[in-house]
C-alpha cells in the first residue's frame, strides 16, 4: 500500500472555488507545507501571492490556464502561461479546447495546444492538458490524449471539476491506454477520499487533483494503521 508521504507527493492540492479568497490561499499553502504536499494550484490572478507564501519551499507552483472552459484563443493562452511562468508557476494545467475537439477541428486543437507547450518549454515547465471528460465520447478521449501527446504535453488531466462528472476508474484506464509511458495521467474532479484515489491510481493515475487533501490523507494513516503499518 502507498505510504502517506507518497500519496501527498502526488497531489495538486487545488484552491480553486470562486469563493476562496486569500485566507483560504494561506490556508492551503500552510497546509501542504505541514502535510509534504508536492503541488499546490491556486488561481491564476493569486499565483504572484502564492509564490511569496511558499518561499522556501520546494513546493511547485502549479498554474490553471484558460480555466475552466479552454475557449479563450491561442494567443491569449499563450499569453496567460507566459504570465503565470513569469510570476512564479512551474507547471501550466490548460484546458484545451473543448469546441473545436467536438467540431472534428483536430488542426485547430493541435495547434492550440502546441502554443501553451512551446511557451512553456522555454521555461522546463510541464504542460498538463485537461481533456474535461465528462463530456467527451470514449473515442474524442482517446483522439485528445493522442494530440496532446503529439504536440508535447506531459500529461493529459480528466477534468476541471466545474462538471457533473469528475475522473472515473473507467476514464483513466482509457487515457492510460491512449498515450505512451513518458505521459502521466492526472486524475482530478470529485476525489474526496482515499479509497477513490487508491482505485484511482490503479487504473494508472499517478497525479491527482483535489481540495480534499487532508481527508484524503487522515483516511490514508487511518487505514495503514488499522493494518498495523507505519504512515
Amino acid at each position: 500500500m502507498l505510504t502517506v508521504s507518497e500519496v501527498a507527493r502526488m497531489i495538486d492540492h487545488s484552491i480553486l472555488l470562486p469563493t476562496m479568497g486569500y485566507d483560504a490561499l494561506a490556508a492551503g499553502v500552510e497546509m501542504c507545507k505541514q502535510r509534504g504536499v508536492a503541488q499546490l494550484v491556486p488561481q491564476a490572478y493569486q499565483i504572484p501571492r502564492a509564490r511569496t507564501l511558499l518561499a522556501g519551499s520546494d513546493i511547485r507552483l502549479v498554474c490553471p490556464i484558460s480555466f475552466p472552459q479552454g475557449l479563450n484563443t491561442p494567443e491569449i493562452k499563450q499569453a496567460e502561461a507566459a504570465w503565470a511562468l513569469s510570476h512564479g508557476a512551474v507547471e501550466l494545467d490548460m484546458v484545451m479546447n473543448i469546441s473545436a475537439l467536438k467540431s472534428g477541428d483536430h488542426a485547430f486543437m493541435a495547434h492550440d495546444i502546441r502554443g501553451v507547450v512551446e511557451v512553456a518549454n522555454e521555461h522546463d515547465a510541464p504542460v498538463k492538458v485537461i481533456l474535461e471528460t465528462y463530456l467527451l465520447t470514449d473515442e474524442e478521449i482517446v483522439t485528445a490524449c493522442q494530440i496532446a501527446e503529439q504536440e508535447g504535453a506531459r500529461f493529459v488531466k480528466t477534468s476541471t471539476q466545474t462538471q457533473p462528472g469528475g475522473a472515473t476508474v473507467e476514464q483513466v484506464r482509457l487515457m492510460r491506454a491512449s498515450v505512451g509511458e513518458d505521459v502521466v495521467v492526472k486524475a482530478s474532479g470529485y476525489i474526496t477520499d482515499i479509497d477513490k484515489l487508491l482505485a484511482l491510481y490503479e487504473a494508472g493515475a499517478r497525479r491527482f487533483g483535489t481540495g480534499f487533501t487532508v481527508q484524503i490523507l487522515d483516511g490514508l494513516a487511518e487505514k495503514r494503521a488499522a493494518e498495523g503499518l507505519e504512515p
